[in-house]
């Protein structure tokens, strides 16, 4: 999966794609545009930030690229690559329980937090996308 060079796009599924893992210096791109809503992506090498009409959707520690990413009112999906282990934070809802998978594998039920947030580590190595989800539990 190669690095996000416009740091932010829309995929043809209708998903979108973000983050850059390779800058060596902070990059950012504002008001991107999606399904009626402003993104603004910050991304480099230590930390890649994704926010939705100014309010926080993901951060990676660190830096990474997330593609097809698509947020539901059951979950939330993306691949990731990155060049080493990843700490990722998403933005669901509050004090909900999901059933989080790495590349198909269940890893545990973890449940958000007060404020929606969900905390998940990846391995990652570079050149290798991994398949994370986060699936409310029934």
């Amino acid at each position: 999966m190669p690095v996000i060079e416009e740091l932010i796009c829309t995929e043809q599924d209708g998903t979108i794609s973000f983050g850059n893992y390779r800058l060596g210096q902070k990059a950012k791109k504002s008001d991107f545009e999606y399904q009626g809503d402003l993104y603004k992506v910050k991304t480099y090498n230590e930390i890649t930030k994704l926010e939705r009409n100014d309010m926080f959707v993901y951060e990676s520690v660190p830096g990474t690229a997330a593609e097809h990413f698509r947020v539901t009112d059951e979950g939330v999906e993306f691949t990731v690559e990155g060049s080493k282990d990843a700490q990722i934070t998403v933005q669901l809802e509050d004090d909900t329980e999901y059933e989080v998978f790495v590349d198909g594998t269940a890893v545990g039920s973890m449940t958000t937090n007060m404020s929606g947030k969900l905390s998940v580590s990846v391995e990652l190595e570079e050149g290798v996308a991994v398949k994370v989800s986060a699936m409310k539990r029934a």
